[in-house]
């Protein structure tokens, strides 16, 4: 067996987010691995490559708790949509996708997101009416082609978003709602068969990207199919990813299907587990925040998304108080424009600020650092080989220019990481020892090219999706004007926020609409 490659980093600032610090550090990096951190001058083998990180500060690659792959074609298609609204665009926006569009919607992703100083991703992508083998291979090989981390989690689920929302199909017009049968989705045993499949013969957990299992919104999901998701990611040994509490609208959905929260419907099941995770949890109540704490789940909090889409501010400090393992994730690029995990950081920041006076309960720039690092990977099921830069830790390394004008001057860099950084300092990232990004350009992806090809692809598919657009057309007022009309429904739930007593569509703590 071949000797694993060494590299010795001489002469960087090593962040320290706890202590608000970055001492001057030397890294020894054995293959994909960080071998030894020590003072400047440590020894090191003298056939190891220098990597000369004078001027930089280096902190673990942040890593993304929560995004969509095929929405990074879509970027930039809507503006004032609600959660709902954006669930009824799906054909229109992310209609018609051919294999290779599935792998350069990926690539777009992944190419943005390291480039922006993350290396690894829980990608819940989707496709239509169910997933397939070949789909999730080429999402994964776009991964593995740009040198980034990933769990890709298929969104899976057995019905249509007109037929989950209780109320919502009897409010259509009949013209419609004929029209919206072409959204029905796949009987829940042919989508667990391609899971399977796919798991059984995956053939890319060596380059880094693994398979989840990802029941999309829980009341999208019939009964069997939850059970048979929660049998498949023990028959594999995977993470569970599903989307809860993110809108007003699914909490009223879950008290009407089954006469409690979500959460609470889904332990009933059996998912929640220290392998479960929540995205969103705009409208987690109290009780819920606790199940989770308790049985070890975790949350990835998406500000950026959060807000985009009118859901409210989920309270971090209620769930971190809670014991929930707390992520940090961009969501996907059509419904926050971007894949930017410091604009995240920022955000996660500033929200838990907006909420109120009382400045102690704010969220802290180390506990931010900590949710987009250690508490994302730990969603991801890496929390034991990524998110930290210390001994024995994969080589997953972000070395920002000093130089540059978010760091000048640097004066506290924990605080300046989170509150100044934009990406824009990136100078380098390294993943598993290797370097993907160096001096601003990204080694793996001719970003020319794809540029190219995306855009070939985006005006095929905006010619092939016109009728699914005007569709959307007709919809968005119905959608539009039920929804937010079913939030508002006079539902007494007392569990919200730890025990204050509230209605549904009134403000609760923690959740500013």
């Amino acid at each position: 067996m071949a000797k694993p490659t060494v590299a010795i980093i001489r002469g960087g600032r090593l962040l320290d987010s706890r202590a608000h610090a970055a001492p001057k550090r030397d890294m020894l990096i054995e293959g994909d691995t960080i071998a030894e951190i020590g003072r400047p001058g440590m020894a090191a083998p003298p056939t190891a490559t220098v990597i000369d990180a004078r001027g930089r500060l280096l902190h673990p690659g942040l890593i993304n708790g929560h995004t969509h792959s095929h929405g990074n074609l879509a970027k930039g298609m809507v503006d004032r949509v609600t959660l709902e609204l954006l669930l009824t665009a799906g054909s229109w926006m992310s209609g018609q996708r051919t294999l290779e569009d599935k792998y350069l919607s990926s690539l777009i992703g992944a190419s943005e997101m390291v480039l922006k100083g993350c290396t690894a991703a829980y990608d819940l992508t989707g496709e239509f009416p169910m997933p397939s083998v070949e789909g999730l291979a080429a999402v994964g090989q776009a991964y593995a082609d740009v040198g980034m981390r990933a769990v890709l989690a298929p969104m899976v689920a057995d019905l249509s978003f007109f037929e989950a929302l209780p109320g919502l199909m009897e409010r259509l017009p009949a013209g419609l709602r004929k029209d919206v049968e072409r959204f029905a989705l796949a009987p829940y045993k042919g989508s667990v068969a391609r899971m399977r499949k796919a798991m059984h013969g995956w053939k890319l957990a060596g380059k880094d990207v693994q398979l989840a299992v990802a029941p999309t919104i829980p009341h999208h999901c019939s009964r069997e199919f939850l059970l048979a998701c929660l049998r498949l990611s023990r028959d594999y040994d995977t993470g569970l990813h599903t989307h809860v509490a993110e809108s007003k609208v699914q909490v009223i959905a879950g008290y009407k299907l089954y006469g409690s929260t979500l959460t609470a419907y889904l332990d009933r099941l059996g998912l929640v587990g220290p392998s479960f995770t929540v995205a969103h949890g705009v409208w987690l109540d109290g009780d819920d925040m606790r199940l989770l704490g308790d049985r070890g789940a975790s949350v990835s909090h998406n500000p950026g998304s959060n807000m985009r889409l009118g859901n409210g501010i989920a309270d971090m400090r209620a769930m971190l108080e809670a014991g929930i393992n707390v992520g940090i994730g961009t969501d996907g690029a059509s419904c926050s424009d971007n894949q930017n995990m410091y604009e995240n950081m920022r955000l996660a920041s500033m929200v838990s600020k907006a909420q109120g006076p009382d400045w102690q309960r704010w969220i802290s720039t180390e506990e931010v650092f900590d949710a987009a690092t250690v508490g994302s990977a730990g969603a991801l099921g890496l929390g034991d080989r990524i998110g930290r830069l210390e001994k024995g830790y994969k080589a997953d390394i972000v070395f920002l220019d000093l130089g540059h004008v978010n760091w000048i001057p640097c004066n506290d860099p924990t605080n300046q990481i989170v509150h100044t950084e934009d990406g824009t300092a990136v100078h380098s990232v390294m993943i598993g020892g290797r370097m993907v990004v160096e001096n601003r350009k990204l080694l793996t992806v001719d970003l020319a090219e794809l540029a190219r090809k995306a855009e070939k692809a985006r005006a095929r598919l905006e010619a092939a999706n016109r009728s699914a657009r005007a569709l959307y057309d007709k919809l968005e007022k119905i959608v539009g004007t039920f929804c937010p009309g079913l939030a508002k429904e006079p539902l007494h739930i007392d569990r919200f926020a730890g025990g204050h007593h509230c209605h549904i569509g009134e403000h609760r703590p923690g959740a500013r609409t």
